[in-house]
């Protein structure tokens, strides 16, 4: 029997390319995992998993292996996101009810073949960032277990962090996504909001909420966010996402706060200086900048009425059955009871105006970079100071989502005390791709063991995700717009996918465009006389095919091309007036193999 710990979503592909069972894996899986560890609330029953890889094994045969990017993939779910055939009790059991239907993004994930095996604890209705205010126990630190795991998404880090799942899912409103994962060696992402549907998610705050990815890697946090992305019309918080680069520079200005708060954490303190040696290392610029507007907003997620959102997501139960809920989630729920619209809209005043000058901050700079937590506490610690050291987590994650930025957690180094580290990246909304990028570069400079596992780091190529056609317009690329040519990212950053390398009809002619920069071909369409020339075909979202047009300089443009098979695509063309006495390029049969020449 392969022992399955510590994989990542390449060892599971991997495994399944040469054979393996999903029923024999999963089966014995689920079989070591008990439900008096702390970290789960429920499990699928084995007749349960019975019937799921019944039906995966009909979504292979409906559109194969390579249809199916998660195959036989487990994860785990944080209990306040609904899974169908499992209860949802965001840790309160009175409160607990059995979800009619899978929340959209468990949905997402499930049709690309994964297998969801259970649900996670969680600080009680996601009101905290200890993982210790559940009726189902605290989740102890994978490391050290007298420590605390970090919260509200205890049970969905912890899971991953002992390598008995590759992913999971957790929220984030106020760092629960990040915290976690920062306090046992793992990735965090929180996307932007609205990135990915909250619909099926038990709200914290709605307007600010956010599905988190926990993995071991990256590249899976990024792989799944590919995945799980996607505009979702019947969620009223989804957005369509915007066009951004989808790269940091190779040497990227990272703005560091000027006074680094870890509240006595001389460990914390060693670790984050060691960090930003190692950031330097990699030819990061550090400028340092004044995070007091960013710490004022913070304060407004819980001191400001934006506990209000908290209160109108669990009324009913907070009026009906206040004893149900852990005393101190109670009260800080409860003081919302003396908030009014007018202190809604004072804190909204406020949160603009500080943006104002968060947005300054983030001008001057192409991300910016924290520690994931100013420290770490025990259990008994914050069983005796339980709110101020749950702010004091939040230090440098509560400002996130009221910005309306986007975060990864990223494993950093080992404190002197034995524990984990972790620094963030943060920037503006939809640069979640670029942060993803910086972040497979750090994880592989750094090559952490993955989690609390011994398992040594290693880089896996993944399963090419395929396109999703629907609402896309295929576009053929001939030139500076191929893959790794300098003007590719203006597909990238729009989100178009390749589709295939292949080539025109025999019924064109190629020619080198004098004086442009940088260098562009012009394609000729002709009656006789013309050979088929290598192309790119990229899917290009509907809505972004418009900004795409809108970059492309006389004397090209967009027409109707032929392929080599016949079939009509939209494509770059080039005006016949500008090829007069420009380079003939045709005997090349395509832009790499001339610019090749050239070099």
């Amino acid at each position: 029997m392969l022992n399955t710990q510590a994989w990542t979503l390449g060892d599971w592909q991997q495994a399944y390319r040469d054979g393996a069972s999903p029923r024999e894996l999963l089966s014995s899986l689920l079989a070591s995992l008990d439900l008096k560890d702390p970290a789960w609330i429920s499990l699928v029953s084995a007749s349960g998993l019975e019937r799921r890889l019944a039906a995966l094994e009909e979504q292979r045969a409906t559109v194969g292996l390579a249809g199916l990017p998660l195959y036989g993939i487990p994860f785990a779910v944080k209990d306040n996101i609904d899974t169908a055939g499992l209860p949802t009790t965001c840790a309160c059991p009175a409160f607990s009810h059995e979800a009619g239907k899978n929340a959209s993004v468990v949905e997402k994930l499930v049709a690309a073949g994964a297998v969801m095996l259970g649900k996670t604890n969680l600080d009680q209705f996601a009101t905290g960032l200890v993982g210790t205010r559940s009726p189902y126990g605290a989740v102890p630190n994978t490391f050290k277990p007298e420590y605390i795991s970090g919260g509200s998404s205890s049970g969905s880090a912890v899971v991953v962090a002992r390598g008995q799942v590759p992913f999971s899912l957790g929220t984030d409103t106020a760092g629960s996504g990040r915290v976690p994962a920062g306090l046992n060696n793992i990735v965090g992402l929180k996307p932007t909001v609205g990135l990915f549907s909250t619909l099926g998610v038990v709200p914290a705050c709605r307007t600010l909420d956010c599905v988190s990815v926990f993995a071991l890697t990256v590249e899976d946090a990024d792989y799944l966010r590919q995945l799980m992305s996607g505009f979702d019309a019947a969620d009223p918080f989804s957005r369509p996402a915007e066009i951004t680069t989808a790269t940091l520079p190779a040497k990227p200005v990272f703005g560091i706060p000027a006074e680094p708060q870890f509240f006595g954490d001389e460990a914390a303190r060693k670790a984050w200086e060691w960090s930003l040696e190692h950031l330097s290392a990699m030819g990061a610029t550090l400028k340092t900048v004044d995070f007091n507007a960013l710490h004022d907003v913070a304060a407004l997620l819980y001191e400001g009425p934006w506990v209000a959102e908290r209160f109108a997501a669990i009324e009913d139960i907070l009026e009906s059955n206040p004893e149900a809920l852990n005393p101190v989630v109670r009260r800080i729920i409860d003081r919302a009871r003396g908030m009014s619209a007018v202190d809604a809209f004072r804190g909204e005043y406020r949160r603009a105006e500080l943006a104002l000058a968060a947005r300054k901050i983030m001008a001057g700079v192409d991300a910016l970079v924290v520690p994931t937590a100013p420290g770490i506490y025990t259990q008994a610690q914050i069983e005796a100071e339980p709110v101020k050291l749950n702010t004091q987590l939040g230090t440098y994650t509560n400002f996130v989502n009221l910005m309306d930025w986007c975060a990864l957690a990223l494993p950093a180094c080992m404190r002197s005390d034995g524990l984990p580290f972790g620094i963030t990246l943060i920037a503006p909304a939809w640069k979640d791709a670029a942060l993803a990028d910086f972040g497979k570069r750090w994880q592989k400079a750094q090559a952490l063991p993955l989690g609390a596992t011994a398992k040594a780091f290693a880089s896996h190529k993944l399963q090419p995700l395929a396109p999703t056609l629907e609402n896309t317009i295929t576009v053929a690329v001939v030139g500076a717009h191929l893959s790794g040519m300098p003007l590719n990212t203006q597909l990238v950053e729009r989100g178009a996918v390749l589709l295939e390398s292949t080539k025109t009809a025999e019924k064109y002619k190629f020619f080198a465009l004098p004086g442009t920069v940088p260098p562009k071909p012009g394609l000729l369409r002709v009656g006789s006389g013309g050979s088929a020339i290598a192309i790119e075909l990229w899917a290009m979202p509907v809505q972004h095919f418009g900004s795409f047009v809108g970059l492309i300089p006389s004397p090209l443009g967009i027409g109707t091309l032929e392929t080599a098979d016949g079939r009509e695509v939209k494509g770059f063309i080039c005006e016949p007036w500008a090829l007069e006495g420009a380079q003939e390029i045709t005997e090349f049969g395509g832009w790499r193999a001339f610019m090749a020449s050239r070099a």
